[in-house]
């Protein structure tokens, strides 16, 4: 488990998230569902669907926050790179570079890991760094992120269903079994949390689809966005060298587990099966 970043933009974000999250929960309950369907059977159904997604977004939410993201270990005493010939590192069958020295870290790093300067350490196949996990997204967390922003899409989604069903679909089934209709809301109160709680969920809900997008993209191309930048400008690097990728499905599997499909829809306790590759201490540089 990791250490959580002392960055204050992070710790703010995290709050932002938590707020976010009790006042949709609240507007709901109290101005949506107690409004339609308080004396109807969908009053509990619709309740048990909501919390059961919050509870989903909560579990993953602090998956991501508190798993290592693949940080790299920093030496315990400081080492002589001088015995580099030349400090150049040698290319891997992907294209991209393999073992590399970070002179912030003043460390080996292994394939495919970046220099995180909010988290002051090098990350494993690193994506980007989230301030709305205070952490870095990377090897080891990036499918409890990814978890996080489908509930979350999910979520917003429900909400804006069930806002717009109480504005345009005012019928609803009494306890009599009969069609009854509701009176459209006269409180202004409640009319702002309507307005407020559908501004959230349309704009929570168009950035963790397109997140999402981007994440399960770079996971398909099996490059991250440091890479793709670094690839752009180093044009000749993939004629030089040929880019071998493995199927799709397989990449997927690395990063959500080697379990069902339907394992990838939850945050168990089950690390992702990749876990890397297997890198030892120190690369085994030509000296």
């Amino acid at each position: 488990m990791a250490v959580c970043v002392l960055d204050g933009c992070g710790f703010f974000c995290l709050l932002m998230v938590y707020l976010s999250l009790a006042y949709a929960d609240y507007v709901m309950l109290r101005h949506v569902l107690l409004f339609k369907y308080a004396d109807s059977v969908l009053f509990p159904i619709h309740t048990t669907v909501i919390h059961i997604i919050t509870l989903m977004i909560l579990v993953s939410h602090l998956r991501a926050v508190f798993t290592d993201p693949g940080r790299v270990p920093l030496p315990v005493t400081a080492i002589d790179f001088s015995v580099l010939h030349g400090g150049t590192p040698r290319m891997s069958e992907r294209g991209n570079e393999d073992w590399t020295v970070c002179s912030r870290c003043e460390t080996y790093r292994p394939p495919r890991a970046h220099h995180c300067s909010t988290c002051r350490r090098c990350v494993r196949r690193m994506h980007h760094h989230c301030p709305w996990i205070n952490n870095c997204v990377g090897e080891f967390n990036q499918k409890y992120f990814i978890q996080f922003l489908f509930y979350t899409g999910v979520l917003s989604l429900y909400a804006m269903g069930l806002l717009l069903s109480a504005w345009l679909w005012p019928l609803v089934r009494g306890p009599s079994g009969e069609m009854e209709k509701t009176v459209p809301p006269d409180n202004r109160a409640q009319i702002v949390h309507w307005i407020i709680l559908l501004v959230e969920s349309i704009v929570l809900g168009l950035f963790a689809f397109f997140v999402t997008f981007d994440q399960v993209g770079s996971i398909i191309r099996d490059e991250t966005p440091i890479e793709r930048v670094k690839n752009s400008l180093r044009k000749d690097a993939q004629r030089d060298v040929p880019h071998t990728r493995k199927p799709k499905m397989e990449l997927l599997r690395e990063v959500f587990g080697r379990g069902h499909v339907i394992c990838w829809f939850f945050p168990c306790n089950s690390p992702p099966s990749s876990r890397g590759l297997s890198y030892s201490r120190i690369p085994d540089y030509d000296l």
